[in-house]
């Protein structure tokens, strides 16, 4: 059975980090790149979102019994199958995943530009991933 505690607390540290990013998808692209508090708050809070879908996609797919998650993109895989997730949203998510695997294990290759480009255009799919998980609540 999903507990909704699980659900909400993940959901409110969501909530936190995209109000974060929110903020800084207001600077220039200039303004980010030229100030390493700038990338590095993007970099890490933009991990921390796609741990916080993961752990709820986690959550959900054991406690629904959906399959067995093996890798992480088997959670908006496993989610969409099940109809939870469309196709294209899931495979943004997959992308995401990706992204999240470079910063935590490559970030000396780090792409800011890609980070930037990441605030100005992404964070809507991370609030449809957090709609969708509302419903557990």
């Amino acid at each position: 059975m999903i507990r909704p505690e699980v659900v909400r607390r993940r959901l409110q540290r969501l909530d936190e980090y995209l109000d974060i990013l929110e903020k800084l998808r207001g600077y220039s692209l200039d303004q980010f790149l030229a100030n390493p508090e700038r990338y590095g708050s993007a970099e890490r809070f933009l991990q921390l979102t796609i741990e916080a879908l993961l752990d709820v996609g986690s959550h959900v797919i054991a406690e629904l019994e959906l399959g067995i998650v093996e890798t992480y993109a088997d959670i908006p895989r496993l989610l969409a199958d099940r109809g939870y997730v469309d196709a294209v949203l899931a495979d943004q998510w997959v992308k995401m995943i990706g992204f999240r695997n470079v910063l935590v294990h490559e970030y000396l290759d780090v792409d800011r530009e890609i980070v930037y480009d990441l605030l100005q255009h992404h964070l809507n799919d991370i609030r449809a991933l957090r709609r969708m998980f509302a419903q557990f609540l």
